[in-house]
């Protein structure tokens, strides 16, 4: 298979076919929601090809024939019908103001008119009204009923969380300018909103409650993104010379309860740079999210396990959100088991892959420490230790960690008040190291139990917070467990580590480490 032009931040379907890019056919995705229904809601994170998508669907509707040859869909659409389709994107620029969203909003409704050969009446009427106008007008332009695409719908309020009050006043302006799609019903054949949060619809979409929301849909899991066979066939002639199984650990595992897929971005970029990194977290990873997570006291190790309701993960906007709802929501956990059961639906979340894992521990490990520590050097000197199983240099690399902190930060950061703090520094420090982890056991008040892999050995770790002096008892809960049978036939050396911190002390006061 010849090599082709990697499509990296392209999101225009004719550059794409035209210009001998890589393509993923999502048509049959595309078929399906318009063979199907009529109003759909789709939320991912970003950087996972929901614009693209959104193209695709604006050139099918539009009737671009040639772009689709070859495709799916290309024998089953009805190409006759040429409809005119409405787009309007949020995803440029930020809005700080009600004043500067409505004038946004005009300047879309008026580019969407010229290109439709229709005529608006001019600002300032009212955004709503004038959006209505633009639906009736190009209907009867065109002859046949409208199609609305909106991306990053959330855009202008996720940019202003950290002022609830202009992203209230936002969200206000957005639901007013929504509301027309509902009212339109008889002029539209189609509408797809998509964007990075399922904000609650009735705070958004309360005029528009008939959305069919596919976010959680095992059929359309991999409406955006890759999957394996994408890279097996598609992607194949990029794959010489990569570990197959470590493109895998780095960047799958994105899931909403059906097949798992890659983030596009993340793979496009290591196939250009042919280097692991984490390409999509160090491409707009919000600081709001680290600030946040550090202010409600996130307890870090809980991340590898996240129960949590369908309800709850509705919960996101700006007068309520929830840990798991953001992080969920902008990708950082993903679906690991659907519970079944009566009621609503119940899951468990975890961290996708090890992109996130290490990158996300990485930041939080600076938002948990002082600014002013050399913390990556630290992380290094611990790979080492870990590598060479050296027990002193793991307990002096610890001692010293703490022992850095100074005074008036535990005087002064409300953070380090609560146990939960002592484990989640440990965790993040160890999770930073890009290893294979697996947090087990896990109590959000200072008791973690750990395993961390490498190619030579493995370790169980037992990290507890005590009183005062050393007790013994992280070393012997290990023993008491069963974990270290699991591990008996793997064959690498294991060690079992426990280790007790003293509050008072505010360092490491007991070490114990058994090796089977």
């Amino acid at each position: 298979m010849q090599r082709q032009k990697l499509p990296i931040g392209i999101q225009t379907l004719r550059e794409i076919r035209e210009e001998g890019y890589y393509y993923v056919d999502k048509t049959a995705f595309a078929h399906r929601l318009a063979a199907s229904g009529k109003y759909y809601f789709l939320s991912r994170p970003r950087r996972f090809g929901k614009s693209l998508f959104l193209d695709t669907l604006a050139e099918l509707f539009a009737g671009n024939e040639p772009l689709f040859r070859g495709l799916f869909v290309h024998d089953k659409w009805d190409w006759s019908r040429k409809h005119p389709v409405i787009r309007l994107s949020f995803g440029g620029g930020r809005l700080h103001d009600g004043r500067g969203l409505d004038e946004h909003i005009h300047a879309l409704l008026d580019d969407n008119a010229q290109r439709l050969g229709v005529e608006l009446p001019p600002p300032p009427q009212d955004v709503h009204l004038r959006f209505k106008r633009l639906i009736e007008r190009a209907v009867a332009h065109h002859g046949q009923r409208a199609v609305v695409l909106v991306d990053e719908y959330d855009k202008p309020i996720l940019d202003n969380l950290s002022d609830p009050e202009v992203a209230r006043t936002l969200r206000e302006g957005l639901r007013n300018l929504y509301s027309v799609i509902k009212d339109s019903d008889a002029h539209i054949r189609f509408a797809f909103l998509t964007g990075v949060s399922k904000i609650s619809k009735v705070s958004i979409f309360s005029g528009l409650n008939n959305l069919n929301d596919i976010t959680v849909d095992a059929a359309y899991s991999a409406i955006c993104g890759y999957t394996e066979t994408d890279l097996d066939t598609v992607f194949a002639p990029e794959l010489q010379g990569l570990d197959r199984q470590a493109i895998r650990d780095w960047y799958n595992g994105y899931n909403w309860l059906g097949e798992a897929v890659y983030n596009p971005f993340d793979l496009l970029l290591l196939f250009d740079k042919r280097e692991f990194r984490p390409y999509w977290f160090e491409t707009g990873t919000p600081t709001f999210l680290v600030e946040w997570l550090r202010r409600h006291r996130t307890f870090t190790p809980k991340l590898e396990r996240l129960f949590a309701t369908d309800e709850l993960l509705s919960a996101f906007d700006v007068e309520h959100m929830r840990a798991e709802a953001l992080l969920w929501q902008t990708g950082y956990l993903t679906f690991a088991e659907r519970l079944s059961g009566p009621g609503l639906p119940e899951y468990y979340l975890r961290l996708p892959n090890q992109e996130v894992r290490t990158a996300l521990n990485h930041a939080l490990l600076h938002a948990w420490l002082p600014p002013d520590g050399d913390w990556a050097a630290g992380v290094r000197f611990l790979r080492e230790a870990l590598q060479r199983a050296d027990a002193s240099a793991l307990r002096h690399h610890l001692e010293s960690l703490y022992a850095a902190i100074p005074h008036d930060w535990y005087r002064n950061n409300p953070i380090t008040q609560y146990e939960g703090y002592w484990a989640s520094v440990f965790y993040s420090h160890l999770a930073a190291l890009g290893l294979e982890l697996i947090a087990e056991d896990v109590t959000n008040q200072g008791c973690i139990d750990l395993t961390v892999k490498l190619p030579e050995r493995i370790y169980l770790f037992e990290f507890k917070v005590v009183p005062d002096q050393a007790t013994g008892q992280a070393l012997a809960q290990l023993r008491a467990k069963a974990y270290a049978d699991k591990y008996r036939a793997d064959g690498r050396p294991l060690h079992l580590v426990g280790i007790e911190f003293s509050r008072q002390q505010r360092n490491v006061v007991g070490f114990e480490v058994e090796t089977r």
